[in-house]
């Protein structure tokens, strides 16, 4: 119920991971369709940055603003933060204040006068600007380092690495929220050079029992994890998308033209094989080097068909064994007896 410096941070963290989601799946996803040429119905979907602008700007942002509190000479307190919160930030559409210049939220008897709120992408909160400054002026100061690394232990003297003399810095130690913000931007640039995977797990009620299922919680939790985003975006374009070749390999036994080998390009193969399946049209596309199936169930109806049609290729692999076996083995038996009756005949 009441949130101060750690949930702010916590939440700005959040408000970033929930940013590389989008870009890595909503816009990869739209993007997608456009280099490979297919036509489809663009999908408008919220994209936080405004919110990650609003609390990390270097000039205007929530963080830069805090520092500037803690630099500057004279008295600071948290009202006085709050006070040039609300000077900056007044017209910002996701930041409200009761004390602010714009007058929307002045009867608004939810707010009180010592906070601030945040319309963040899973929704509002309130923030007590209350210890604000002192917990970003939490600072390891360069004496104590120093005292910290000449002790005599080991290990304590590892932990104070900034405290050896020869790696002296004059600079004044960055703030908490300095070193949040960097924290966070290390391990969104290090997010992007990956190829993430995603696992979403949903809370169905706060008892933490069995079959117990709080709808009310759970659509909260779809909606700020982006899940209606992804659905809408996937439902209005392709479920499924896959290169040429590998979906030509994978059901050319479908096929009579395509089975057992291909000669021609793959895409052509996979012209020739969803039209001897009689796929609808508006099912599939035909991109630059993939195929993009629209609905899951086309994409079950080949996954069936090829489970069936390995049923028979094992079936008839099966047979032609079994009679070749046989044969093998009468061949074997008729040898015998002619080898058997010229004996019998020569001695008859």
């Amino acid at each position: 119920q009441d949130n101060s410096f750690e949930q702010f941070i916590i939440n700005y963290c959040n408000e970033k991971l929930q940013q590389i989601f989008i870009e890595l799946t909503l816009k990869e996803e739209q993007e997608e369709y456009i280099r490979e040429g297919i036509e489809w119905t663009n999908i408008e979907y919220f994209n936080n940055a405004i919110i990650c602008d609003l609390i990390e700007n270097n000039q205007t942002g929530i963080l830069a603003m805090l520092d500037e509190e803690c630099l500057r000479p004279g008295t600071v307190t948290d009202d006085t933060f709050l006070e040039k919160l609300n000077q900056v930030c007044a017209t910002h559409q996701h930041f409200e204040s009761r004390m602010s210049k714009c007058s929307r939220f002045l009867n608004d008897t939810s707010l009180p006068h010592s906070c601030f709120r945040i319309q963040h992408y899973a929704g509002k909160v309130m923030y007590q600007v209350e210890g604000f400054v002192d917990k970003n002026n939490d600072l390891l100061y360069r004496d104590l380092s120093q005292a910290m690394w000449k002790a005599n232990h080991s290990l304590i003297k590892a932990l104070f690495p900034e405290g050896n003399p020869a790696k002296i810095n004059l600079k004044r130690p960055p703030t908490a929220g300095s070193q949040f913000k960097a924290s966070v931007a290390t391990l969104m640039k290090n997010l992007q050079t990956k190829n993430p995977n995603y696992i979403r797990c949903i809370k169905p009620n706060d008892k933490k029992a069995a079959h117990i299922f709080n709808d009310a919680l759970v659509c909260h939790q779809i909606r700020y994890l982006g899940l209606l985003e992804n659905v809408r975006v996937r439902r209005a374009g392709y479920a499924f998308r896959q290169a040429y070749e590998p979906c030509l390999e994978r059901y050319k036994m479908l096929c009579k033209q395509t089975w057992p080998h291909w000669r021609g390009p793959a895409r052509a193969g996979v012209e020739v094989l969803f039209d001897e399946l009689g796929i609808p049209e508006e099912e599939f596309s035909f991109g630059r080097s993939k195929i993009f199936i629209r609905n899951p169930r086309t994409l079950f109806k080949l996954e069936d068909l090829r489970k069936q049609r390995l049923e028979d290729l094992a079936t008839l692999i099966e047979k032609i064994y079994r009679g070749w076996k046989c044969r093998t083995r009468f061949l074997l038996m008729k040898k015998s007896q002619i080898v058997i009756a010229s004996w019998v005949r020569r001695y008859a």
